[in-house]
């Protein structure tokens, strides 16, 4: 390996001690591959692997915590018991060469698609029409109720305890992307006059502790917890960078593990408000204040944009995304000096395919996720 990229390979010591092999992440991937009843499927379990092989920590696609909450064909499930025998799968097969496995938690809310959720409907936090996903049209997401909240933060923790039985190493609360944890702290999607509306993070912080308690209960401390979050929204009103330090600095007084911050560009700058012009990461970090590990991804398609991303000092872990889709040798080529042969590019006419369930190639070909393809469409 060239001795530059060594800072890469570094270990990464988590809050609960538990110890990562180095500083990749493998991101949470949409990839609607699962069977049509959110079990997990054969190709999945292939395609995990691959990418779980060389990265020190690995996580799963969304996995929603309730039916209502679905929010994509092929969208794994970890909402039944009746799910745990695939999920057990799963987890063997990404910790199987040395990746601490975690599964993402989550629930669309008014991003959930009403075709695929058995009441035919969606519930936000206010009442909503919109677009999502592959959708057409826009459909209509009404209000969710009290008692579906409740029932909503303890489906979290019941996830939390399928995830522990299926023997995963940790949890990610997918707070980010427009989905319902997001859609609670945000004032574009929130506009109740109770008490879910008056304290916008009281939603989060109640999947937090439900997460936290079901791990006192059903584990010990090595199990890890994370939080995915989005740092501003492009809807005016909507979340800015002054509510998401708000947001920072309660979840750094809570026991996780690291915060993950969603970002095309690992080196986007904020939008609006005071901290306007300001590169989003770096600020992040400031409030993180060394109480846990940043977790950051964005648009790295080459070893030196990796490294450099980690030179900053900003973050302590990386995640690949659409990279690793594209090459899932991307970290193993680093470390064996076989960089020249590293695949950046979206080639349509390789015939492995980039080793691509056929549902995540057949949306890379149309075009349907941004990346650099070898064709200049």
């Amino acid at each position: 390996m060239d001795k530059k990229f060594e800072p890469l390979f570094e270990n990464v010591t988590l809050p609960n001690k538990a110890e990562l092999r180095n500083k990749f992440v493998l991101a949470p991937l949409t990839h609607t591959s699962s069977n049509d009843d959110g079990t997990i499927s054969d190709v999945e379990i292939n395609y995990m692997e691959q990418r779980s092989t060389d990265v020190g920590l690995a996580i799963t696609a969304a996995s929603y915590v309730t039916d209502l909450g679905k929010s994509f064909p092929g969208h794994p499930s970890v909402s039944r018991d009746s799910d745990l025998d695939g999920l057990k799968r799963l987890a063997a097969a990404m910790k199987k060469n040395g990746a601490k496995a975690i599964a993402q938690i989550h629930h669309g809310g008014a991003q959930a698609l009403p075709r695929l959720t058995s009441s035919g409907e969606a519930a936000a936090p206010s009442p909503i029409t919109l677009k999502s996903f592959d959708e057409s049209e826009e459909h209509y997401a009404r209000q969710i109720t009290q008692d579906e909240i409740e029932e909503t933060i303890t489906a979290f923790g019941e996830a939390t305890r399928r995830a522990i039985e299926a023997g995963f190493d940790g949890v990610e609360i997918h707070g980010a992307n427009h989905y319902i944890i997001q859609q609670f702290v945000s004032p574009h999607y929130n506009r109740r006059d109770d008490e879910w509306g008056e304290d916008r993070l009281k939603f989060p912080m109640r999947v937090v502790d439900e997460v936290v308690n079901a791990v006192k209960t059903h584990t010990d401390d090595s199990f890890i917890i994370g939080y995915r979050f989005s740092p501003e929204e492009a809807e005016n009103p909507g979340i800015t960078m002054e509510i998401t330090e708000d947001l920072v600095k309660h979840l750094v007084e809570k026991p996780l593990d690291y915060l993950h911050v969603s970002l095309m560009d690992v080196h986007a700058k904020t939008r609006v408000g005071k901290y306007q012009g300001e590169e989003r990461i770096k600020l992040l970090h400031e409030w993180i204040d060394g109480r846990m590990p940043l977790l950051g991804i964005g648009s790295i398609f080459t070893p030196e944009q990796a490294l450099e991303a980690v030179e900053t000092g900003n973050i302590e872990l990386l995640a690949l995304g659409r990279e690793i889709l594209l090459d899932h040798n991307f970290v193993n080529k680093i470390e064996n000096d076989a960089t020249d042969t590293i695949i950046s590019k979206f080639d349509p006419y390789r015939e492995d395919k980039h080793d691509l369930p056929p549902n995540l190639w057949d949306a890379f070909n149309d075009g349907f996720y941004p990346l650099p393809r070898t064709d200049g469409k």
